[in-house]
């Protein structure tokens, strides 16, 4: 049997709770900017819209297609273009609140902190994500989550995101650990799961929502509390 070392989470979707973050911080921009009277008629409908644009956006950031800036302004002004409005000055509003608030409003994948508490004496445990440099430390600083990691690996100082092998391998080097004692835990087959495995290391896939995904892994959870029984 395997034994392992150093565990690699992902953290949006697998630790933090970004879905439910993201509709806290669209109510308060909702209200802030007074968008029911310029047509949109919730917080919710907006967030609605806005999420299937900003995963396609992301996945064009993940292949180098488009820059963080354009993410950042585009992702606002998609949406608003939905309900015919044309305002880039707002979109930019929207954007630089969203991505204060975002990090701010604490909601975590249930299960996370126990998983911390079980995991933290037994193994090193470290952070691998795509997410952006400012906005991840601001998230483990203000949830609790700091203190239980030894590294953070950030696609921006590595210059490639998952699923290249390469920030894999970066982050095994920050860590000082081999891939035959590593494994990574993420919730994106295609990002966190073939991304390890190509670069050799173990991987548990969270599924919570418990999808058929195409795709091969070590092991598949539902619920975060079910890796202490891997591990």
């Amino acid at each position: 049997m395997t034994i392992y070392k150093h565990l690699f989470f992902d953290l949006d979707r697998t630790l933090w709770d970004f879905d439910a973050a993201a509709e806290v911080a669209f109510e308060r921009i909702y209200e802030k900017y007074d968008l029911k009277r310029r047509g949109i008629p919730s917080a919710h409908e907006f967030h609605e819209v806005y999420h299937p644009l900003n995963e396609r956006l992301w996945e064009l950031y993940r292949e180098d297609k488009i820059t963080k800036d354009y993410l950042n302004r585009t992702r606002f002004v998609l949406p608003l273009e939905h309900y015919d409005i044309h305002d880039t000055a707002l979109a930019d509003h929207l954007s630089e609140d969203y991505v204060y608030w975002s990090p701010r409003i604490v909601r975590l994948v249930p299960g996370t902190m126990e998983l911390l508490d079980y995991l933290k004496p037994k193994y090193h445990l470290h952070l691998i994500t795509n997410g952006f440099q400012e906005v991840q430390d601001t998230k483990l600083s203000l949830s609790g989550m700091k203190p239980y990691f030894e590294t953070l690996t950030v696609s921006e100082e590595v210059g490639v995101k998952k699923p290249n092998p390469e920030i894999f391998h970066y982050a095994l080097r920050k860590a000082n650990a081999t891939a035959e004692e590593s494994l990574v835990i993420g919730d994106e087959m295609a990002v966190d799961i073939d991304g390890a495995r190509a670069a050799g290391i173990d991987q548990i896939f969270f599924n919570p929502k418990g999808e058929k995904v195409a795709g091969e892994r070590t092991f598949e959870v539902k619920e975060l509390r079910e890796i202490m029984a891997i591990l």
